[in-house]
């Protein structure tokens, strides 16, 4: 059954060859390049790659992975990956500023009712008397990049609470979490796949969740180069296809729970190839269920958090104040919420 979706009928007035209906893809064996992190917030281009999704649509898909949000921008701005899901970052901004990437959908979002990013603590500050945002005055706040998704999550709750906290850019994730266990950082933000299994283990303290923060926060969004924005639609809405239907499987497994035991067993067990896939399944199984947050059904954009974060990174500094969501998205490929 061929299914027609809001992106596939702009494709197909613009003469792009959107769908294939019958026998050879109309992008056989098209190279692409996926940025992805190794948490199960990434898991749609997992999925998708896993059962053929990709292939179908005639892409041939090979995955290159990041420690941290704005390499990943770098790197699709420079043609090194073709397409990325990541937070927006002041790097991510700049870029499309210049001319040189454009956000063309949603993936991971904060949902009320669903577990999603936790307010850590160290144990040591947790001893100490922090053990609620409340108490995030002079403490220090762990970040990969000035401008990260990790510095906006933290100023937010810090303006909220009407607190100052000292921002520690530790670079990569892992440098993170060390620094986190062994108290030379006071806090952080992280998804529940990593802070549920920090929590678990005793290793850190939760002070609160950002959903308090943050409601209907767009984690998450898909991104592209300009160019192919531009000038390669059939290929990127290929792409967004492919993706929306690994959401759509990921979601139905460990979010709405729709499948049976089996079929949410076997979705860990393809999340497992790609998140702490250096563990035994029956140990990382457990946080993989845990992390599972909602992915944006086809691949929705909800541009009010956009708004958000764009203005917040102005009103920072960290991008120029003539900067606009139409600069950083292009609207031609979103489904607004």
């Amino acid at each position: 059954m061929t299914t027609f979706t809001r992106r596939g009928a702009l494709g197909l007035a613009g003469g792009a060859a959107v769908l294939p209906l019958l026998g050879t893809p109309a992008l056989a064996n098209t190279k692409l390049t996926v940025g992805a992190l190794r948490f199960t917030s990434h898991a749609a281009s997992f999925v998708a790659f896993e059962r053929g999704y990709f292939a179908d649509e005639g892409l041939d898909v090979e995955f290159k992975f990041f420690e941290a949000a704005q390499p990943m921008a770098v790197a699709i701005a420079s043609g090194d990956a073709d397409f990325g899901v990541t937070s927006i970052t002041g790097g991510l901004i700049s870029l499309a500023e210049k001319g040189a990437a454009k956000v063309i959908a949603g993936a991971l979002m904060e949902e009320k009712g669903i577990d999603g990013q936790m307010i850590l603590a160290s144990n040591e500050a947790h001893a100490a008397g922090l053990t609620s945002p409340k108490a995030l005055d002079g403490k220090s706040f762990a970040v990969t990049q000035a401008g990260s998704s990790f510095h906006y999550m933290g100023a937010k709750i810090a303006a909220a609470e009407g607190v100052n906290i000292s921002y520690k850019p530790l670079q990569k994730v892992g440098a993170i979490i060390g620094a986190l266990k062994s108290g030379q950082v006071d806090a952080w933000t992280i998804v529940p796949h990593i802070g549920k299994a920090l929590v678990g283990a005793k290793a850190v303290s939760q002070i609160g969740m950002v959903a308090d923060y943050l409601p209907d926060y767009q984690v998450t969004t898909v991104f592209t180069s300009a160019n192919n924005a531009a000038n390669e639609r059939a290929k990127t809405e290929a792409f967004l296809r492919a993706f929306s239907k690994g959401a759509a499987d990921f979601n139905a497994a460990l979010v709405d729970k729709t499948l049976d035991a089996a079929g949410q067993e076997e979705m860990v067990k393809l999340i497992h190839k790609y998140v702490y896939e250096d563990q035994p399944y029956e140990k990382a199984a457990k946080s993989i269920i845990n992390g599972a947050m909602r992915l944006n059904k086809d691949s929705a954009l909800n541009m009010g958090s956009v708004q958000d974060q764009v203005d917040w990174f102005k009103s920072e500094g960290l991008v120029k104040d003539s900067i606009t969501t139409e600069m950083l998205v292009d609207p031609s490929y979103v489904q607004m919420m």
